[in-house]
């Protein structure tokens, strides 16, 4: 009985009880190896930089298309002061359809107006309806009626700026100085003016005044200087005649280099209906191919990126 009253190992068990009162003394020094683990947060941030490398090393051959932003535009047309500079310059008849092609080249065309009084103009009526241009009537019963237009198209155009902020550039199709200070004030807004006139009666103030001015007389002259298609069957004559008039929009917005993707990009600008397959042609590289044929333009492939580079004779 003694012998299990006497038990040895718990007085040896007692000992181990007092080293947690030793450690405790010795635990601001653990206290002091905490840091340690922290330096793996800086290992793990500068690990991860190298991750978009790879990103940086796609590399695209495709041609190059038109990647600026695309502008809006909105015509104003002053047709009193138009009809009398096409009189004047003796031309038989305005074609509105020159002025809205070459506006076509520049952006989407998304508001027109034309300001006269149109029973002295009713030749013009069908036309300008099937252009989708809105016609406002200014009947011209005395001699102010002519301000009355002028006025009408300024606050139509200043009522525009303030309510259609994507319109990014303004056509003023007149040759009237007394818009200058309506130009004045839109490029205040910061919009773009495109000037549109007959030159022998339009206002060099007005001319000075816009970003741009097309004169209708280059119109008309750039449309007889595309090379002559009349020998071909009917259907080559109307492709070749867009294909041939878009490389030469493509020349005038300076572009150096003309690749074929592009061409058939304005195209479609000018002829939203436009389609190869319907001219005849598997793809649009074998219409250009054609043209080449006859030809009408030269083309040379790009070995890197697999298309053409086009250029009109």
């Amino acid at each position: 009985m003694n012998d299990e009253t006497v038990p040895f190992p718990a007085a040896e068990a007692a000992e181990p009880e007092r080293k947690p009162s030793r450690r405790r003394r010795g635990g601001a020094r653990r206290h002091k190896t905490f840091p340690a683990p922290a330096e793996e947060t800086p290992v793990a941030a500068a690990v991860a930089p190298p991750a978009p490398a790879p990103t940086s090393m796609s590399v695209s051959s495709a041609p190059p298309t038109r990647t600026s932003v695309e502008q809006r535009l909105s015509l104003f047309i002053d047709f009193e002061n138009i009809a009398l500079g096409v009189r004047d310059a003796q031309y038989k008849k305005f074609d509105i359809q020159l002025v809205l092609q070459r506006l076509i080249e520049k952006g989407r065309i998304v508001f027109k107006k034309a300001y006269a009084d149109w029973t002295r103009y009713q030749e013009y009526k069908r036309e300008f309806h099937e252009a989708a241009i809105e016609l406002i009537d200014i009947p011209q019963r005395n001699y102010s009626a002519k301000n009355s237009a002028d006025i009408r198209m300024v606050v139509d155009a200043m009522d525009l700026v303030a309510s259609k902020g994507h319109i990014t550039t303004f056509v003023i199709c007149s040759g009237d100085s007394d818009f200058s200070p309506l130009v004045s004030k839109l490029k205040e807004n910061d919009k773009g003016v495109i000037g549109v006139g007959v030159k022998n009666s339009t206002s060099n103030l007005l001319i000075s005044n816009c970003d741009e001015f097309i004169f209708y007389e280059d119109l008309v002259r750039e449309t007889r200087a595309i090379p002559s298609v009349d020998s071909l069957p009917k259907k080559k004559q109307e492709v070749f005649r867009l294909v041939l008039d878009s490389i030469q929009a493509l020349r005038r917005e300076n572009y150096d280099v003309i690749w074929g993707s592009m061409v058939k990009q304005t195209m479609q600008r000018k002829q939203p209906y436009f389609n190869e397959s319907y001219y005849g042609y598997k793809s649009f590289s074998e219409l250009l191919q054609d043209a080449e044929r006859n030809g009408l333009l030269t083309m040379k492939k790009d070995a890197k990126s697999g298309g053409y580079v086009v250029a009109s004779t």
